[in-house]
């Protein structure tokens, strides 16, 4: 019995030695747990002949060596099971939704999954991805547990971990020598497939969400626009009332009013809108652009910052404006936390809302007593509402629409896009648009309403785009420099009441001549406080939209 306990590798002799269930669980996920990454490499056209080949064992020899450095430090007895089941349920999953939907997998994309809330969530399971975690993750995990591991000696295991890992790092230096011209060209002309190298992708993606605290320090919020006024109501004024629409996953393209060859948007047209289609997102996900374009400092300030500041929200609260945001989303990213808010999923309603989720109506439903309990002095100097929409969110395009607005079909009624024709995908996708273009003509017509008592003017604004099967790409969120621009171009509408244009002094022509002018989300914060009117020592005349569209007094 003492002798046994001395000596642990005799109490399993039949046992694998640990290096080479490291190495064999390296070699699969470095192979089929990156079916993704294989599928871009063998469409690139630099990768025929042998010498494409060649590259391609190369790379693959550089992703297992990579892994079993990882697993060197970590292949202990007690340990290497659990280590490597995490290894392969992550890899299964990156797999399936890269291999799906075609997205990459960065510190954005986890970003995402961390916001996801739990009807979010529930839109991406289907059959599909069951199964592929079933063949990726769940059998060579069960592969893995009846597999017996031999037990050694503490100082065994480290000069075997010791060995595992100079010989890993050899081969790598190796591979990566022997195909290197190739190697640092495709990287550098493909940067996209560095996101693709799973489960490695997920683990950076995660250290690189885990270190922003230390990068950023999110306890410090800096006020902005304190000095912010707006100007003084003549006599024969009436307070302004703008409706801010945050638009979701919409593509500037599929909008009937901006030349798509569909009637996508045939409510819209009969309105007096203006509508700018040469519009470039901050960036492709909502928890991106969200806080991107209500702040003051533009896309490449706002990466950089080292602390947050406040938004939009709170400098035209600081204007004395009442303002009430209402969202039919999954939040507001933190743009709107010290105003008051209303969360639709909260909501109950007979048509327009089941199972916790709800149509973007509901957002219009009680809108006039929400705004009555307001403060009346902040009434008194203009009202903004913000409504986020759940506009065009997939992959469940035709959950987000009524059976009435389903025009175009067939429609694609899953959430496996895969599994539908192109056609059904778009049909779907278009929908969503005729039903925000019915939702923004209902908003239209309740500002129409209030003209009497109030300025009412509009401006929807979509945070992102989409991709619907281009390339076999789905869905958003690839990184920004990689993204295809269906993913970055967003629509931007405006309407404005004749007693808005006139008491602001506007001239619907000369912003009208700036359809096709090239703009982005750093346009947007600039240009509400503009339209409005509120003057702010962070306001910038060149980057608002409607600067030079007043008329000269």
């Amino acid at each position: 019995m003492t002798t046994q306990s001395h000596r642990p590798s005799a109490a399993n002799p039949r046992g694998w030695h640990p290096a080479w269930v490291a190495l064999i669980s390296s070699i699969w996920l470095a192979s089929v747990g990156n079916i993704a990454l294989w599928q871009q490499i063998f469409q690139l056209p630099e990768v025929n002949g042998w010498r494409g080949f060649a590259f391609a064992v190369g790379f693959g020899l550089i992703i297992t060596a990579a892994l079993t450095t990882i697993l060197s430090v970590l292949s202990w007895r007690w340990l290497l099971k659990p280590i490597l089941t995490i290894f392969f349920l992550s890899a299964a999953s990156g797999a399936y939704f890269m291999v799906s939907y075609g997205i990459v997998i960065d510190s954005t994309m986890i970003t995402n999954v961390v916001q996801t809330d739990t009807k979010e969530a529930l839109d991406l399971l289907n059959w599909r991805m069951l199964i592929s975690l079933l063949i990726l993750g769940i059998f060579p995990t069960w592969v893995l547990w009846k597999t017996p591991i031999k037990s050694l000696l503490i100082s065994q295991q480290a000069v075997s971990n010791s060995l595992m890992g100079v010989v890993s790092v050899v081969v790598i230096v190796g591979a990566l020598l022997a195909v290197f011209q190739d190697f640092s060209s495709i990287m550098r002309n493909h940067t996209q497939l560095r996101y693709l190298v799973n489960p490695l992708n997920s683990y950076y993606a995660i250290g690189m969400v885990a270190a922003k605290p230390f990068q950023r320090d999110h306890k410090i919020l800096l006020p902005i626009g304190q000095d912010a006024k707006i100007a003084a109501l003549k006599p024969s004024d009436k307070p302004p009332l703008l409706l801010l629409v945050l638009g979701e996953t919409a593509r500037m393209g599929n909008f009937g009013v901006n030349g798509y060859e569909r009637p996508t948007t045939p409510e819209l047209a009969q309105e007096n809108i203006i509508s700018l289609k040469g519009v470039m997102s901050c960036g492709t996900s909502t928890a991106t652009s969200v806080p991107c374009m209500f702040s003051h400092l533009g896309k490449e300030k706002f990466e950089a910052r080292k602390v947050n500041y406040e938004s939009l929200i709170d400098v035209l609260q600081h204007a004395g404006l009442a303002v009430v945001w209402i969202d039919n989303q999954s939040g507001c990213k933190g743009v709107c936390e010290r105003v008051p808010q209303v969360l639709t999923k909260e909501l109950k309603h007979p048509t327009l809302c089941k199972d916790g989720e709800c149509f973007d109506e509901i957002m219009l439903q009680q809108l006039d007593e929400r705004i009555q309990a307001l403060p009346a002095e902040r009434r008194a100097k203009g009202v903004v509402v913000v409504m986020h929409q759940m506009g065009s969110h997939g992959p469940a395009y035709y959950k987000r629409v009524p059976d009435s607005f389903k025009k175009f079909k067939p429609e694609c009624s899953s959430n496996a896009l895969q599994e539908c024709s192109r056609e059904q995908v778009v049909n779907s996708f278009d929908n969503t648009i005729l039903y925000t273009d019915h939702f923004l003509s209902q908003a239209i017509q309740w500002l129409k309403k209030s003209e009497s008592s109030s300025a009412p003017a509009l401006i929807y604004v979509s945070d992102h785009g989409e991709s619907l099967g281009e390339n076999n790409l789905y869905l958003h969120g690839l990184p920004y420099q990689v993204a295809p621009d269906v993913q970055k171009r967003v629509p931007w509408i405006t309407w404005w009441s004749a007693r808005f244009e006139k008491q602001m002094g506007l001239q619907s022509t000369c912003l009208k001549n700036k359809r096709d002018m090239p703009l982005t989300h750093d346009h947007y914060f600039h240009s509400v406080l503009g339209l409005l009117g509120i003057s702010t020592e962070v306001y910038q005349a060149p980057l608002d939209v409607h600067a030079d569209c007043r008329q000269k007094s």
